[in-house]
C-alpha cells in the first residue's frame, strides 16, 4: 500500500531474533507443507488472539450475502484446519460478530465461546474440536464493522446506486470473516457473494462466474471467485457497486463508475508496460491478471495491493500519469507483501520498505533515471522529516524492526536500507539476490531476522569488511539514519528550489512558472514553503496559483497544511470542501494534525469539521481523526 500509515494498535516489544529459513519454494505451498510453524517460534504476532502452533487456518469458504439496508454482511464461513498432534480447539479473531453457530462438517454442533472484547484486537473465538478438521461457522457481521464502507447513492460518482467496499490490513477483517487475522497464517480461500440485482461484486480473486454473476431466482445476483495461492488474510478483499470494466491489455483492466471509466483506462494505460518490467527485474508475475478497482473519494488510502485486484483511489487520477507510482507500488506488492509477507507487523518494512525501492526501480525501467530520482528525493524529503519529528537520531519511533512507529519509516527509511545495499553491493550483484530472495520465500511470511540471515548466507558469506561497511543491524534495529544512507537528487526538484528560493527571497508570486508542473513539483514547492508567512503573501500565492481550487489533492493538501499553520481564514471555505468531499488518511489526517496545533482556533474548526465529514470516512480513518482531536494520536 502507497503510503498508508498504518497506525498500529499495541505498544509492545518483539523478539528481534526469529529468523525464517524455509525451503525454497516456487508455487504456493499445499496446506501440509505450511502446516508446522511458518513464523518461527519468537517471533510472536501480537495482534492475533490465534495460537498457530496448535491449530491454524489452511483455506476459508465463504458464502455470503450483502445486506445493504442492514449493512451488514452474513451466512457461512467454512475453514480446513491443520492442528497439532493432541490439539483440542482452535482460535479465530474476530471483532463483533454475530456467530449463531458451529459445526463440523457432518453437521455435529461444536462448542465455542467467544472471549471478552479487546478495543483493539476484537475478541477471541475458542472452538472445541472434537476431532474436527473441517469446521462451519454461521455468522453476520455488524452495522459499523470496521473493514467495511457503506457508501450511500450520493458518495459515488454515478449518485444513483450505493456502493461497499472492504479495507482489512492491518487487523481488519476480523470484523466480517472469523479467521485467525494475521500475515504469518496464510491461506487460500474461494468465496460467494450474493448482491442486489443492479450491482456488481469484484474480490482479490479468480472470477468463477463472470462479470455479471449468476441471478437467482429472488432476483438478486450471485458471484464466484476462488483465490488458490496461500495470501495473508488481510488480502481477502471485495467491492460491490455500479461497476464497469475496460480491458487495458491480456492481463490487465480497470474496474470503476461509468462517469470514472474512461478517465481511469487513460491513467493506468502503461500497466502491461510496468509488469513486464517487473517482472524482468525480479522474476516472473505469479498472480495471473492484474485488474485495478478504482474507489470513491471515501477509500482511506493511495492505494491497497489486494491481489488480482489493486484497489485505487480517485485521487490518482489527475490527466497527467504524474502518480503511476502509486500503481507501480502496488504492483510491486506481488512481489514484496503478497510473495514474500511480513511475518508480524512490527516486520511492515519488509513488505513497504521493499515496496517503495521496487516501485523505484519499476519507475526507473519504464520512464528514465530523472523520473525516478524526482521520486526519490521527494521520499528522502518526507524521510528527513518523519526522523526528525520522531526523535531524530535517538527515536525510538525511527527503527525499522521492533515496536511500531511512525508508518513512513517502513516506506522511506526501509526503502533507502534497500538502495544503500545497492549502491554498496553493486546493481547487478544486488539484482541477483533479490530476484533469488524473492523465488526462495515465495508465498511465505519472512522476518527482519530472517532477512539479515539470509543476505548474510547468500551474499556477504563472511566478508567482515562488507559486514562492517553496510551496518545492518544499525539500518534494521537502531534509531535514526545510518551515515551510509544514500541520497538521490533531482534536477527536475532542483529547478523548482530555485523558484521556491526567489519567492522565499520576496520575488512575486506571479513569477512562478508552474507551466507543466506534475505531482511531484507542487509537492516539492508548496512543502518547501517558510511555514510561517503573512496573510498578503498567502493571498498573493493563492491568487497567482489557484490553491484553493486545484483538483489536484496532493497539491490541495499541502496548500491548506500551510494556510492552517497561518490561520488562514480564507482557506477555510477550501478546506471545508476538501475534508468532506475526500477520505484519504494521507490527505485528511496531517489537517486535521494541523488544526489541533492551533490552539483554540484550530480546535474548533477540527471538531466542526469532523462532525460534517465523519459519515464520509472509511472507519478506520474516522478513528484516526478521533483520535487527533481527543489528543490520543
Amino acid at each position: 500500500m502507497r503510503h498508508k500509515i498504518i497506525t498500529l494498535l499495541l505498544s509492545s516489544t518483539l523478539s528481534l531474533s526469529a529468523p525464517v529459513l524455509a525451503a525454497p519454494s516456487s508455487e504456493s505451498p499445499a496446506p501440509e507443507e505450511i502446516a508446522p510453524v511458518l513464523i518461527g517460534a519468537d517471533a510472536i504476532d501480537i495482534w492475533t488472539h490465534a495460537q498457530p502452533h496448535v491449530a491454524r487456518v489452511t483455506h476459508i469458504s465463504l458464502d455470503l450475502d450483502v445486506d445493504f439496508t442492514a449493512q451488514n454482511v452474513g451466512g457461512k464461513a467454512v475453514l480446513d484446519l491443520w492442528t497439532a498432534p493432541g490439539a483440542q480447539q482452535i482460535i479465530l479473531d474476530s471483532e463483533n460478530l454475530a456467530i449463531s453457530s458451529i459445526t463440523d462438517d457432518k453437521g455435529r454442533a461444536l462448542p465455542f465461546a467467544i472471549g471478552a472484547s479487546d478495543p483493539r484486537l476484537g475478541a477471541p473465538v475458542t472452538v472445541t474440536l472434537n476431532g474436527a478438521k473441517r469446521i462451519i461457522i454461521h455468522y453476520r457481521s455488524a452495522a459499523g464493522a470496521s473493514a467495511l464502507q457503506w457508501l450511500p447513492p450520493a458518495m459515488t460518482a454515478g449518485k444513483s446506486k450505493p456502493y461497499l467496499f472492504s479495507q482489512g490490513q492491518a487487523i481488519h477483517n476480523r470484523s466480517w470473516v472469523p479467521t485467525q487475522d494475521s500475515p504469518g497464517i496464510r491461506q487460500t480461500w474461494d468465496a460467494k457473494l450474493t448482491v442486489p440485482a443492479d450491482l456488481v461484486a469484484v474480490m482479490s480473486a479468480e472470477k468463477l462466474s463472470g462479470d455479471k454473476g449468476e441471478r437467482l431466482k429472488d432476483g438478486r445476483r450471485r458471484f464466484a471467485f476462488k483465490m488458490d495461492k496461500a495470501v495473508p488474510p488481510y488480502l481477502i478483499a471485495f467491492a460491490v457497486g455500479d461497476l464497469h470494466f475496460q480491458s487495458l491489455g491480456p492481463r490487465s483492466g480497470v474496474w470503476a463508475e461509468a462517469e470514472m471509466l474512461q478517465a481511469s483506462a487513460y491513467e493506468f494505460a502503461d500497466i502491461e508496460a510496468m509488469i513486464d518490467a517487473a517482472s524482468a527485474l525480479y522474476g516472473p508475475y505469479r498472480w495471473g491478471r492484474y485488474d485495478m478497482l478504482v474507489l470513491p473519494p471515501a477509500f482511506p488510502y493511495g492505494g491497497m495491493e489486494n491481489p488480482m485486484l489493486t484497489f485505487l483511489t480517485p485521487t490518482l487520477i489527475t490527466g497527467d500519469r504524474s502518480n503511476t507510482d502509486v500503481v507501480a507500488h502496488e504492483l510491486a506488492h506481488s512481489w514484496s507483501g503478497n510473495l514474500v509477507t511480513n511475518a508480524t507487523w512490527s516486520d511492515g518494512w519488509l513488505n513497504e520498505g521493499f515496496t517503495t525501492y521496487f516501485e523505484n526501480r519499476i519507475m526507473e525501467a519504464l520512464y528514465g533515471k530523472e523520473r525516478a530520482a524526482l521520486y526519490t528525493d521527494l521520499d528522502w524529503d518526507d524521510m528527513s522529516r518523519v526522523i526528525a519529528a520522531n526523535g531524530g537520531q535517538t527515536g525510538p519511533k525511527t527503527r525499522l524492526n521492533g515496536t511500531p512507529g511512525d508508518g513512513l519509516v517502513d516506506y522511506t527509511k526501509g526503502s533507502n536500507f534497500l538502495r544503500m545495499l545497492e549502491v554498496k553491493l553493486g546493481r547487478a550483484r544486488w539484482d541477483a539476490y533479490l530476484k533469488s530472495y524473492f523465488d526462495r520465500y515465495a508465498f511465505q511470511p519472512q522476518t527482519t531476522a530472517g532477512f539479515l540471515a539470509d543476505l548474510r548466507q547468500q551474499v556477504l558469506q563472511n566478508d567482515p569488511a562488507l559486514e562492517l561497511s553496510l551496518q545492518l543491524d544499525r539500518w534494521a534495529y537502531g534509531a535514526g539514519l545510518p551515515d551510509n544512507a544514500v541520497h538521490v537528487k533531482s534536477s527536475t526538484l532542483a529547478a523548482v528550489d530555485q523558484q521556491l528560493a526567489a519567492f522565499a527571497a520576496g520575488g512575486p508570486a506571479s513569477a512562478v512558472n508552474v507551466k507543466g508542473w506534475n505531482t511531484q513539483q507542487w509537492q516539492r514547492f508548496l512543502n518547501g514553503l517558510p511555514r510561517q508567512l503573512p496573510a498578503a503573501r498567502l493571498a498573493e500565492l493563492d491568487n497567482a496559483l489557484h490553491l484553493s481550487t486545484s483538483n489536484n489533492a496532493y497539491a490541495r493538501s499541502a496548500w491548506l497544511q500551510l494556510a492552517i499553520n497561518n490561520r488562514y481564514d480564507a482557506a477555510l471555505p477550501s478546506l471545508r470542501q476538501f475534508t468532506t468531499s475526500v477520505g484519504r488518511g494521507l490527505f485528511i489526517k496531517p489537517l486535521f494534525t494541523g488544526l489541533m496545533a492551533q490552539g483554540d482556533w484550530g480546535k474548533a474548526i477540527a471538531a466542526d469539521l469532523f462532525r460534517e465529514a465523519r459519515p464520509t470516512y472509511h472507519p478506520s480513518v474516522a478513528n484516526s481523526v478521533e483520535a487527533i482531536i481527543a489528543g490520543e494520536e
